[in-house]
């Protein structure tokens, strides 16, 4: 078969044109008196909007939310934080009807709520009552209670308003730091705090910058600025600090004074250490 020669005799150019993405630019370029260029650009990014937000594709017993971005500061109105689509598993057969058999409708309801908040905090967004009441179809109360009841069992639940500290007592970061030195395992403060591993890794990490600072005498004002924490975090893990120093705690010490990796090193402390 003889190749084409002058394949725009058949108006190939004009008729690509006549496609949705083209009448969608020329539709802003007229309705927002635009550039082409600029429609473009436009068009270009709410494509990348629609693909964050819109088209998120989902497994069986899964919802998408639209959820406030974990990075959000409090105060701002609801309206204006960035947001983050996710994904959360709403159903999940494996687990959900050993917990209905086990504990009833509250603790179904409360199972799940520990698993969309864990969810939604591990794709950098958080829940807030409202949220979660919409999501598991109940009342903002009614959350609330069963989050309180679930502190008392030892859990941490990541809501909006723990992770920006709005109420009374201790941080969330402390708290789990406070558990760490206490000896409980990545596993277990896993559970207790519905935090990921790699969270509690990126907390303790940061209690590292701020008591390695004090230990070099920094002062408050100054491990904040250096280390871009807010005030009280860095109070609570100076206290922090001075509980478990006092204490000889083996952990802490591990955290800060690391063994080396070379053995030869490591067996030159311990005969230091031995007064040799």
């Amino acid at each position: 078969m003889v190749k084409v020669q002058d394949s725009d005799s058949y108006g190939l150019k004009r008729l690509e044109s006549k496609n949705a993405r083209n009448a969608i630019i020329q539709k802003l370029a007229v309705d927002f008196n635009l550039t082409p260029l600029i429609a473009e650009a436009y068009y270009q990014q709410f494509s990348l909007y629609f693909q964050e937000h819109a088209n998120i594709s989902l497994s069986s017993g899964e919802v998408a939310y639209e959820a406030v971005s974990s990075g959000e500061p409090a105060g701002r109105h609801i309206r204006l934080t960035k947001k983050k689509s996710v994904r959360l598993k709403l159903m999940d057969l494996n687990t959900d009807l050993e917990a209905l058999a086990s504990f009833g409708l509250a603790g179904l309801r409360c199972h799940r709520l520990e698993r969309v908040t864990r969810e939604a905090y591990d794709q950098e967004a958080l829940l807030s009552y409202e949220d979660l009441a919409m999501i598991l179809t109940t009342s903002p109360a009614t959350v609330k209670r069963d989050v309180h009841y679930l502190k008392q069992q030892g859990k941490f639940i990541m809501t909006r308003g723990a992770k920006l500290d709005m109420g009374p007592g201790l941080s969330h970061k402390t708290t789990i730091i406070d558990y760490y030195f206490k000896g409980y395992t990545f596993t277990d403060i896993e559970l207790k705090t519905s935090h990921s591993e790699t969270s509690i890794k990126r907390y303790l990490a940061d209690f590292v910058q701020v008591a390695t600072l004090y230990q070099q005498k920094f002062s408050i004002n100054q491990i904040r600025l250096i280390s871009q924490k807010s005030d009280r975090l860095v109070r609570e893990y100076t206290q922090l600090y001075d509980l478990y120093s006092k204490q000889d705690n083996q952990r802490l010490s591990e955290l800060l004074r690391p063994e080396p990796a070379d053995p030869n090193a490591k067996k030159i402390r311990h005969l230091e250490k031995q007064g040799r």
